[in-house]
């Protein structure tokens, strides 16, 4: 009898657990699927990298304020829901502190794009480090070649000499008539060297002549023995590839020994300091920019009047707005990528057709490179640099 009691104690106390289980697996809840996670709410980190001190200190402070511009305009609705972070260094002008300090951007800071340097020296060694930490980096002012060939995250939104040298030099052979050209290039600076091949190609296949060429090189300050080399050739013209400190030296010799001649260049004779130092020497001297406040569109204008607003009634230069249009771009192009990662946004950024920027109309050929219409062509008149003609460039 005990024996069978046992043995119903056991069969109960087995049913007893099997509902258990069966109660607790009825009663589990059905999985659920994790909520995605939220988006990142921290700011957009864009880096600066330029000289605020030196003797190029003009570009980068240039390029700072529109970048400031372009910052203060985004951050009213922000960017994919969030700020952008302007991180500041400053080059100096100096390659050694570029490398170091683009490096410390994309590794500590952690910056998802770097806007600069206006020159292209720099804008090639940054753009070498940039480009193998995938990391965009954009120049708002190099011009030379070799840049965006670095790969596939350089970019720049400038006018490139190979586009706006012909346009100068057909104006200057063509409707001045000034077809014998004296050509000096700065032998240490990488954009004089550049430019003055484009220029010279350029001189011969419209018709010109180069009857002389000499070398100078940055921070030279005598001349003395170029310029009596270049009055003996008599030449129409000095075409000067170089930056604006130096060519403002290299006129006010030629003045005093009464060469008559103007002289003609890029974008790297735009700085105040060109008429500050040269002061009558440099009247009628030509450049091109990819920027002129005359004669602008109302995207051009209302940028105008804000940069006047702001920075206390001075009118921006091609270096402000190729600056503010760079941040624009990019930030364009972070928000048709929805996502801030370099990886994701270069291929939207590179696909940029007919941007309406102020500085210009911008298309992103297959290259990266970048063509923009028009070339101002603008002459030093009473101290200041006027728009002397505008030449418009196609797109294709």
């Amino acid at each position: 009898m005990f024996r069978k009691k046992s043995k119903s104690l056991v069969a109960l106390s087995l049913l007893l657990s099997a509902l258990v289980v069966v109660s607790g697996c009825g009663s589990k809840p059905a999985p659920t699927t994790p909520a995605p996670a939220a988006e990142s709410k921290e700011p957009i980190k864009i880096g600066f990298l330029g000289a605020k001190t030196g003797d190029v200190a003009i570009y980068g402070l240039n390029t700072l304020k529109g970048l400031n511009m372009a910052v203060a305009e985004l951050n009213k609705k922000g960017v994919l829901g969030r700020q952008i972070q302007l991180v500041e260094e400053d080059n100096a002008g100096q390659k050694d502190q570029a490398i170091n300090i683009t490096n410390k951007l994309i590794s500590s800071d952690k910056v998802v794009a770097i806007i600069g340097d206006p020159t292209t020296g720099i804008t090639r060694v940054a753009g070498q480090i940039a480009n193998s930490k995938k990391t965009v980096i954009m120049s708002a002012g190099s011009t030379g070649p070799d840049v965006v060939e670095i790969g596939p995250y350089v970019f720049r939104d400038t006018l490139l000499d190979t586009i706006a040298a012909p346009a100068t030099m057909k104006y200057v052979i063509e409707e001045k008539g000034w077809k014998n050209v004296a050509l000096i290039t700065s032998k240490n600076n990488d954009y004089s060297v550049g430019l003055s091949k484009i220029f010279a190609d350029s001189i011969v296949k419209l018709g010109g002549k180069v009857v002389i060429e000499e070398f100078i090189q940055d921070k030279d300050t005598d001349f003395s023995g170029q310029i009596t080399k270049i009055k003996a050739a008599n030449p129409d013209v000095i075409v000067f590839s170089g930056y604006y400190t130096e060519g403002a030296l290299i006129m006010k010799k030629a003045r005093e020994v009464g060469i008559k001649a103007v002289m003609v260049g890029g974008d790297g004779l735009q700085g105040d300091d060109l008429m500050k130092i040269g002061g009558e020497a440099v009247e009628g001297s030509i450049s091109y920019a990819g920027f002129s406040p005359e004669q602008p569109t109302p995207k051009t204008e209302a940028f105008i009047t804000a940069f006047k607003a702001k920075y206390s009634n001075e009118l921006p230069d091609l270096f402000a707005a190729q600056g503010y249009d760079a941040l624009m771009l990019i930030a364009k192009a972070i928000e048709e990528a929805k996502s801030a990662d370099p990886e994701k946004f270069k291929d939207t950024l590179a696909a940029t057709k007919a941007y309406d920027g102020v500085s210009g109309s911008l298309t992103f050929q297959a290259s990266r490179e970048p063509v923009k219409s028009p070339v101002y062509l603008l002459e030093v008149k009473g101290g200041k640099f006027a728009l002397l003609k505008k030449v418009p460039v196609e797109i294709k």
